[in-house]
């Protein structure tokens, strides 16, 4: 069965309330288990929790006159930063600070995102960022590589997901989901687990890819980008061989920084010369290409007007073009680190 296919029957499950379908198949439990706890046994587990990064980022544009950006992450121990030993070096704090460069206005960072999360856990960090004085302009979420460890039902997974999405949505914020990482992609771990893993996580990334564009969010692929920049080089992995290090969460958030610029309407327009590769498909095949490519956007498109066609919701399936301004403005955001960056430091 296609990855577009599996996608779309999760994704339907989800919103209909239908019960699991099974992203392994049942003969196979026995086998997982037993490869997992070898892996388990390999990784040299972290101790602690991530560092904290809340604060202010850019205070050098408060002149401006223009109030905060307010930046909301929520989602797993990868969206905390989790591996890493200062503030700064998380997600949060890289993106905060790239934001602020780009739109050259300060950015406030609320982290409600913590080790272990799953997507049951959304409904709660939803409820944390929602329930301050102010609404974030923008939130990020990294979430979905617990629900498959955890073996979280894939239908259940994406509509609690969606149910985060909407209620965010609805009360004004702009919305970028990081989508599951390709768990394949983690060396400890061998085959046939591997390949279990593989599949697994790439079909959640598509399901979820579905529920984004169902909610009017964007959503940016995760999958193996890990893989290939970070293959043989251990310097790109914490102590545990998982989680990634600080280069690896620069390589991350690079992927993620226009995207998340892009929703604030902050991302410069391309030249000619350098447009940005694009298609529109039917959502289902492109939320099974954005599994496959990591750093591809996923947002709502219309063709001729319609926001849907015979085959489902249009979606446009984006490569955006900038990693050397993404590079430049995380490169420069270690200068503009927010009050609270460092408060984990060691």
């Amino acid at each position: 069965m296609s990855r577009a296919r599996v996608a779309r029957r999760i994704a339907a499950a989800a919103a209909y309330g239908g019960g699991g379908i099974g992203l392994l198949g049942v003969g196979l439990a026995g086998l997982l288990l037993t490869e997992a706890k070898l892996a388990e046994h390999t990784l040299n587990t972290l101790q602690g929790e991530p560092p904290r990064a809340d604060g202010l980022y850019g205070p050098e544009f408060a002149d401006n006159g223009e109030p905060p950006l307010l930046l909301a992450v929520l989602g797993d121990s990868t969206a905390a930063g989790f591996g890493v030993n200062r503030g700064r070096e998380t997600p949060g704090a890289l993106l905060a600070g790239g934001i602020s460069s780009i739109a050259e206005r300060p950015v406030r960072l609320q982290v409600s995102a913590f080790n272990g999360a799953t997507s049951a856990d959304l409904d709660s960090q939803v409820t944390e960022v929602l329930g301050g004085e102010r609404v974030p302009d923008l939130a990020l979420l990294m979430i979905g590589a617990n629900d498959v460890t955890q073996r979280l039902k894939p239908a259940e997974s994406v509509r609690l997901l969606g149910d985060a999405l909407r209620r965010l949505r609805a009360a004004g914020t702009e919305v970028v989901v990081g989508t599951c990482p390709d768990l394949g992609t983690i060396e400890p771990v061998r085959p046939p687990l591997r390949w279990l893993a593989r599949r697994a996580s790439r079909q959640l990334a598509a399901a979820q890819t579905i529920a984004v564009v169902e909610a009017g969010a964007r959503s940016v692929s995760l999958g193996d980008l890990l893989g290939p920049e970070f293959r043989g080089r251990p310097e790109m992995f914490a102590s545990d061989r998982y989680h990634p290090s600080a280069q690896g969460y620069a390589t991350a958030s690079m992927a993620l920084l226009p995207t998340l610029c892009a929703a604030l309407d902050l991302w410069p327009v391309p030249a000619a010369d350098a447009a940005e590769q694009s298609a529109v498909l039917p959502v289902a095949q492109a939320a099974a290409a954005a599994a496959r490519q990591a750093g591809t956007e996923v947002s709502g498109a219309e063709v001729q007007g319609a926001g849907s066609g015979p085959r489902g919701r249009w979606a446009s399936l984006l490569q955006r073009r900038g990693r050397n301004l993404a590079e430049r403005q995380l490169s420069t955001s270690d200068n503009s680190h927010g009050v609270g960056a460092d408060l984990g430091a060691t």
